[in-house]
């Protein structure tokens, strides 16, 4: 994971010695060498995702002569990756988006016990859909503090729900009793972006309190409201109502066509947003940049 880049750009390595630093840990190694288990801890998960996408930005910086000033029209990124698209547009220094990545990952571990929570996708189903059966399976439940709620509208026919293990689990079986393709449970390790991370948002109104949060070269699109913002106290709030609240990327793929962007750059998600744009909108010119030479092809665009 960032292996390649590291090898083929100092730009890049730098990058990971920075977080390395700012983290008092080895996590390249980690991303590098392993062990899996490690890696996919939340708290080094979130820090490692972000370090592979701001690797990608820095080559393209000091390489490529990116100014994401005259040359975006916005940034945006999916959960965590929003604090990886402020960090591209230097709303936080690298060392404060590790760190934040850090507490945010543990933060989100910590906040509900190892399987009490779950999360499903419902493939095939909208939007409306999922909120109705999300609904039907908390008035349906006999546990207490149930919950189900829509975490993220992906794309259309791909939706994500989250919330306490039974009720998701109810959730899904009506969900395909209503003829949804299927219900999925995710491998994850807690129910993200529901009721039951605020705590975890709690520890993040704290730690986001204590970190410079400057202007951001060109306006975020925010996660929980699919709008653009580029004022740093709203940034600072949404990004603590991010931890319990929908991901709205469906709702902002379509904002930025809203606001004349005709083309998307992913750096260093593996096409996982680019085939989300996809489905939302097929018109998008969309890019992906993984590999040296996908840099590279993209540096002699700029």
């Amino acid at each position: 994971m960032g292996k390649a880049l590291a090898e083929a750009f100092l730009s890049a390595r730098e990058v990971f010695d920075e977080v390395d630093e700012a983290l008092s840990q080895k996590l390249s190694r980690t991303m590098w060498e392993g062990p899996d288990a490690d890696l996919v801890l939340t708290e080094n998960a979130q820090p490692a995702i972000m370090a592979a996408s701001l690797a990608v930005i820095r080559v393209l910086q000091r390489e490529g002569g990116l100014d994401l000033a005259k040359q975006a029209r916005l940034v945006a990124g999916h959960s965590l990756g929003e604090y990886s698209a402020l960090c591209a547009a230097g709303a936080f220094t690298l060392s404060d988006a590790a760190r934040l990545l850090k507490t945010r990952g543990h933060a989100m571990q910590d906040a509900v016990p190892v399987g009490e929570g779950a999360m499903f996708a419902l493939i095939g189903a909208d939007v409306a859909l999922a909120e109705e059966v999300s609904q039907e399976a908390v008035e349906k439940a006999v546990e207490s503090n149930p919950v189900c709620v829509v975490a993220n509208d992906n794309a259309p026919g791909q939706v994500v729900i989250s919330g306490l293990k039974a009720t998701v689990e109810r959730a899904g079986a009506i969900a395909k009793a209503k003829g949804v393709k299927r219900a999925i449970a995710l491998a994850v390790s807690a129910p993200f972006h529901c009721s039951l991370m605020k705590p975890a948002a709690l520890k993040m109104a704290e730690a986001l309190a204590g970190v410079t949060i400057r202007p951001p070269a060109v306006p975020v699109v925010a996660n929980v409201t699919a709008a653009e913002t580029n004022e740093p106290e709203t940034i600072r709030r949404l990004l603590v109502e991010q931890v319990t609240s929908r991901v709205r990327w469906r709702e902002s793929v379509l904002a930025f066509k809203a606001a004349g962007a005709t083309t998307t750059v992913e750096a260093g998600g593996n096409k996982v947003l680019t085939g989300m744009v996809k489905r939302i909108d097929k018109d998008f010119v969309t890019v992906s940049l993984d590999t040296a030479a996908d840099i590279e092809a993209f540096a002699r665009t700029l």
